[in-house]
Protein backbone atom coordinates (compact mmCIF):
# COMPACT_ATOMS: atom_id res chain seq x y z
CA UNK A 1 0.00 0.00 0.00
CA UNK A 2 1.26 3.12 -1.11
CA UNK A 3 2.14 6.26 1.66
CA UNK A 4 1.89 9.44 1.66
CA UNK A 5 4.81 11.46 0.90
CA UNK A 6 4.19 13.09 4.37
CA UNK A 7 2.41 12.46 7.79
CA UNK A 8 -0.48 14.59 8.17
CA UNK A 9 -0.20 17.44 10.09
CA UNK A 10 -2.55 18.69 12.80
CA UNK A 11 -3.72 22.24 12.83
CA UNK A 12 -0.67 24.07 14.84
CA UNK A 13 -3.80 26.34 16.48
CA UNK A 14 -7.68 27.03 16.72
CA UNK A 15 -8.83 29.13 14.16
CA UNK A 16 -11.95 31.65 14.95
CA UNK A 17 -14.22 31.61 11.53
CA UNK A 18 -16.71 34.66 11.48
CA UNK A 19 -20.01 33.92 9.09
CA UNK A 20 -21.37 36.76 7.19
CA UNK A 21 -24.74 36.84 10.08
CA UNK A 22 -23.88 37.00 13.53
CA UNK A 23 -22.69 33.72 14.04
CA UNK A 24 -19.19 32.03 14.64
CA UNK A 25 -17.70 29.16 15.12
CA UNK A 26 -14.46 28.02 16.63
CA UNK A 27 -12.41 25.10 14.79
CA UNK A 28 -9.72 23.11 16.53
CA UNK A 29 -7.82 19.99 16.66
CA UNK A 30 -10.03 17.43 18.80
CA UNK A 31 -7.71 16.31 21.80
CA UNK A 32 -7.70 13.05 23.74
CA UNK A 33 -10.12 14.85 26.35
CA UNK A 34 -12.85 14.88 23.37
CA UNK A 35 -13.23 11.64 22.99
CA UNK A 36 -16.54 11.20 24.88
CA UNK A 37 -17.56 14.43 23.42
CA UNK A 38 -17.22 12.92 20.34
CA UNK A 39 -18.60 9.65 20.96
CA UNK A 40 -21.64 11.22 21.40
CA UNK A 41 -21.45 13.42 18.72
CA UNK A 42 -21.15 10.83 16.02
CA UNK A 43 -23.50 9.24 17.76
CA UNK A 44 -26.02 11.60 17.18
CA UNK A 45 -25.37 12.91 13.90
CA UNK A 46 -24.39 9.39 12.07
CA UNK A 47 -27.95 8.59 11.93
CA UNK A 48 -28.59 11.94 9.53
CA UNK A 49 -26.48 10.44 6.75
CA UNK A 50 -28.54 6.93 6.63
CA UNK A 51 -30.90 6.30 3.94
CA UNK A 52 -34.21 6.12 5.09
CA UNK A 53 -34.53 2.50 4.99
CA UNK A 54 -31.88 1.97 7.54
CA UNK A 55 -32.99 0.60 10.56
CA UNK A 56 -32.21 1.68 13.83
CA UNK A 57 -30.92 -1.90 15.07
CA UNK A 58 -29.20 -1.41 11.85
CA UNK A 59 -28.16 2.06 12.80
CA UNK A 60 -27.41 1.45 16.34
CA UNK A 61 -24.94 -1.61 16.13
CA UNK A 62 -23.19 0.49 13.66
CA UNK A 63 -22.39 3.05 16.41
CA UNK A 64 -21.39 0.54 19.01
CA UNK A 65 -18.61 -0.94 16.90
CA UNK A 66 -17.28 2.09 15.56
CA UNK A 67 -18.11 5.19 17.63
CA UNK A 68 -17.84 4.50 21.23
CA UNK A 69 -15.37 6.59 23.37
CA UNK A 70 -12.82 3.87 23.25
CA UNK A 71 -12.52 3.79 19.65
CA UNK A 72 -12.28 7.73 19.32
CA UNK A 73 -8.98 7.47 21.90
CA UNK A 74 -7.76 4.92 19.21
CA UNK A 75 -8.56 7.36 16.48
CA UNK A 76 -7.16 10.33 18.12
CA UNK A 77 -3.80 8.17 19.12
CA UNK A 78 -3.55 7.29 15.30
CA UNK A 79 -1.10 9.76 13.86
CA UNK A 80 -2.58 9.04 10.37
CA UNK A 81 -5.31 10.54 11.39
CA UNK A 82 -6.54 14.33 11.73
CA UNK A 83 -9.43 15.02 13.87
CA UNK A 84 -11.13 18.66 13.90
CA UNK A 85 -13.75 19.39 15.98
CA UNK A 86 -16.45 22.87 15.93
CA UNK A 87 -17.59 24.61 18.76
CA UNK A 88 -19.06 28.07 20.11
CA UNK A 89 -16.28 30.71 20.48
CA UNK A 90 -16.78 30.92 23.64
CA UNK A 91 -15.74 27.24 24.52
CA UNK A 92 -12.63 28.74 25.82
CA UNK A 93 -13.90 30.44 28.68
CA UNK A 94 -16.54 27.64 29.42
CA UNK A 95 -13.03 25.54 29.38
CA UNK A 96 -11.40 27.40 31.98
CA UNK A 97 -14.72 27.40 33.81
CA UNK A 98 -14.62 23.47 33.99
CA UNK A 99 -15.52 20.55 31.84
CA UNK A 100 -19.01 20.20 33.27
CA UNK A 101 -19.49 23.89 31.87
CA UNK A 102 -18.00 23.44 28.62
CA UNK A 103 -20.92 23.42 25.73
CA UNK A 104 -20.68 20.58 23.46
CA UNK A 105 -19.33 20.38 20.16
CA UNK A 106 -21.37 21.22 17.10
CA UNK A 107 -19.29 19.07 14.53
CA UNK A 108 -16.27 16.83 13.66
CA UNK A 109 -14.45 16.01 10.78
CA UNK A 110 -11.82 12.85 10.83
CA UNK A 111 -9.02 12.83 7.88
CA UNK A 112 -7.51 9.90 7.67
CA UNK A 113 -4.13 9.60 5.27
CA UNK A 114 -2.73 7.00 3.02
CA UNK A 115 -3.98 4.39 0.16
CA UNK A 116 -7.60 4.50 0.00
CA UNK A 117 -8.56 1.01 1.59
CA UNK A 118 -11.95 0.52 -0.41
CA UNK A 119 -10.63 -0.90 -4.15
CA UNK A 120 -13.45 0.90 -6.07
CA UNK A 121 -12.11 4.09 -4.53
CA UNK A 122 -8.68 3.02 -4.96
CA UNK A 123 -9.23 2.83 -8.62
CA UNK A 124 -11.58 6.22 -8.85
CA UNK A 125 -9.06 8.60 -6.52
CA UNK A 126 -6.87 10.25 -9.30
CA UNK A 127 -3.54 11.46 -7.33
CA UNK A 128 -1.38 9.96 -4.74
CA UNK A 129 -0.74 10.86 -2.48
CA UNK A 130 -4.63 10.90 -0.81
CA UNK A 131 -6.24 11.66 2.21
CA UNK A 132 -9.84 10.71 2.77
CA UNK A 133 -12.02 12.68 4.27
CA UNK A 134 -13.84 10.00 6.23
CA UNK A 135 -16.08 11.68 9.01
CA UNK A 136 -17.87 15.12 8.55
CA UNK A 137 -20.44 15.83 10.34
CA UNK A 138 -22.63 18.64 12.12
CA UNK A 139 -25.49 18.73 14.35
CA UNK A 140 -28.88 18.84 12.93
CA UNK A 141 -29.58 22.13 14.48
CA UNK A 142 -26.19 23.76 13.36
CA UNK A 143 -27.34 23.19 9.70
CA UNK A 144 -27.51 26.49 7.42
CA UNK A 145 -25.42 28.26 10.34
CA UNK A 146 -22.26 28.39 8.63
CA UNK A 147 -21.07 25.58 11.70
CA UNK A 148 -20.07 22.78 8.08
CA UNK A 149 -18.58 25.79 5.66
CA UNK A 150 -16.26 26.65 8.39
CA UNK A 151 -15.26 23.34 9.19
CA UNK A 152 -14.70 21.94 6.15
CA UNK A 153 -12.84 25.32 4.96
CA UNK A 154 -10.16 24.06 8.00
CA UNK A 155 -10.64 20.46 7.22
CA UNK A 156 -9.23 21.10 3.73
CA UNK A 157 -6.59 23.46 5.02
CA UNK A 158 -5.32 20.70 7.39
CA UNK A 159 -5.36 18.71 4.15
CA UNK A 160 -3.14 20.49 2.56
CA UNK A 161 -0.85 20.73 5.14
CA UNK A 162 -0.87 16.74 5.33
CA UNK A 163 1.27 16.75 1.94
CA UNK A 164 -1.82 14.97 0.32
CA UNK A 165 -2.28 16.04 -2.93
CA UNK A 166 -6.20 15.22 -3.60
CA UNK A 167 -8.74 14.40 -1.09
CA UNK A 168 -11.62 12.35 -1.38
CA UNK A 169 -14.72 10.75 0.85
CA UNK A 170 -17.66 8.39 0.05
CA UNK A 171 -21.39 9.58 0.37
CA UNK A 172 -24.55 7.55 -0.13
CA UNK A 173 -26.47 8.49 -3.30
CA UNK A 174 -29.19 9.10 -1.80
CA UNK A 175 -27.84 11.83 0.70
CA UNK A 176 -28.55 14.93 -2.33
CA UNK A 177 -28.28 17.63 0.76
CA UNK A 178 -24.60 16.57 1.77
CA UNK A 179 -23.89 15.67 -2.27
CA UNK A 180 -24.97 19.34 -2.55
CA UNK A 181 -22.48 20.39 -0.04
CA UNK A 182 -19.78 18.81 -1.12
CA UNK A 183 -19.87 19.84 -4.51
CA UNK A 184 -20.36 23.62 -3.24
CA UNK A 185 -16.88 23.21 -1.59
CA UNK A 186 -14.77 21.69 -4.58
CA UNK A 187 -15.57 18.04 -4.60
CA UNK A 188 -16.70 16.19 -7.81
CA UNK A 189 -18.00 12.70 -8.25
CA UNK A 190 -14.94 10.12 -10.21
CA UNK A 191 -16.75 6.91 -9.43
CA UNK A 192 -18.88 4.65 -7.47
CA UNK A 193 -18.28 2.02 -4.31
CA UNK A 194 -20.11 0.21 -1.63
CA UNK A 195 -20.56 0.61 1.96
CA UNK A 196 -22.41 -2.13 4.46
CA UNK A 197 -24.63 -1.29 7.04
CA UNK A 198 -26.71 -3.87 9.09
CA UNK A 199 -26.21 -6.28 6.38
CA UNK A 200 -27.27 -4.13 3.62
CA UNK A 201 -25.22 -2.76 0.77
CA UNK A 202 -25.87 0.81 0.07
CA UNK A 203 -24.47 2.57 -3.21
CA UNK A 204 -22.25 5.28 -2.40
CA UNK A 205 -20.52 7.73 -4.70
CA UNK A 206 -16.94 8.70 -4.57
CA UNK A 207 -15.61 12.30 -4.31
CA UNK A 208 -12.80 13.89 -5.17
CA UNK A 209 -11.38 17.10 -4.35
CA UNK A 210 -7.92 17.81 -5.71
CA UNK A 211 -5.30 20.28 -3.29
CA UNK A 212 -2.76 21.22 -5.83
CA UNK A 213 -2.68 23.13 -9.42
CA UNK A 214 -3.42 20.86 -11.92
Amino acid sequence: MAAPSSCPARLPESVLVTQPTDTAVRIRPAAMTDAAALASLAAETFPLACPPHTTAEAIADFIARNFGVEQFVGYLADPERILLVAEPPQADDAGAAGAADAPRLLGYTMLVAGEPGDPDAARAVTARPAIEFSKVYVLAGSHGTGTGAALMRASLEAARASGAATAWLGVNEENARAIAFYERHGFAKVGDKHFVVGGRVEDDWVMEHPLVAQ
